[in-house]
């Protein structure tokens, strides 16, 4: 269940920053994305301004919001010399995204809110074409599916791309972190996995045989449906560990469609 918009208001904001302060870095991971002089840019998290001044050498506009009062104040003071910057005092998780246009996030968030931020980013009515957020590197991993998929990754992958990009060192920041971070590049796909008519019977699907598991009684496709399936798709069988791969759940999924989806009342 998501955090209440707000919920990390009370929170001591101090212990979820962690500031990159290396201008090599920086411009280092600045450069691993797709970010020009055309683009529109969004940052969460002003933080010490470090990464700010960065970002708006590379892009034509830049929004950056912090929440913090007093780092706000402190980036008002010592980025007033950024002519493309808009700065904003606010809270992202309540912050209106651009209803219409291309734009871009580039952001160090706390990693505390990372399921909220990426929530808001990927289901957004108009979400940004690209996306790079340094976070945790075990939370990453969930979202890319590792070890294993979730509803939440399977579903994020009907319509995102998602890869590390950059591995960081704990010393990179400051204070450092007691975990490790990578910086998570999420890049929405031209064409969608799964049809917007036909993303609620994926869900379905997905959250019933996870559920229930795609061998039990109550499985949505026969054992001959799931092996035919993946077989006449040229796709590996389901090994004795029950490890589903994304391109597996999107196979079985066509099947479902196809010969389940009937004679279990979806249809």
């Amino acid at each position: 269940m998501s955090r209440h918009p707000n919920s990390y208001l009370k929170r001591d904001l101090s212990l979820s920053q962690n500031f990159l302060t290396s201008q090599k870095i920086l411009k280092r991971i600045v450069r691993l994305s797709t970010i020009t002089n055309q683009d529109t840019v969004l940052e969460i998290g002003t933080g010490k301004g470090h990464l700010t001044r960065v970002l708006s050498h590379q892009c034509k506009h830049l929004l950056s919001i912090e929440l913090d009062q007093k780092l706000y104040a402190y980036a008002k003071q010592k980025l007033s010399d950024i002519p493309n910057l808009s700065l904003i005092h606010g809270d992202f998780l309540t912050y209106s995204l651009p209803s219409s246009g291309d734009y871009k996030v580039f952001a160090n968030i706390p990693y505390f809110i990372t399921t909220d931020i990426i929530r808001k980013l990927t289901e957004a009515d108009n979400p940004p074409s690209s996306a790079w957020l340094v976070v945790e590197k075990r939370a990453a991993k969930r979202f890319m599916g590792q070890p294993k998929e979730s509803l939440r990754s399977v579903l994020l992958k009907t319509n995102w791309q998602l890869d590390i990009v950059y591995y960081f060192q704990r010393e990179d920041f400051h204070p450092k972190p007691s975990v490790d971070s990578v910086l998570l590049q999420l890049t929405k796909k031209d064409y969608p996995d799964v049809d917007a008519k036909d993303y609620a019977d994926f869900a379905y699907f997905m959250k019933h045989s996870l559920h229930y598991g795609l061998f039990s009684k109550k499985s949505l496709l026969s054992k001959k449906q799931i092996s035919t399936a993946l077989r006449l798709t040229k796709l590996p069988p389901i090994p004795r560990s029950g490890l589903v791969l994304y391109i597996q759940w999107l196979c079985l999924f066509r099947c479902y469609q196809q010969f389940g989806s009937k004679s279990n009342g979806r249809k």
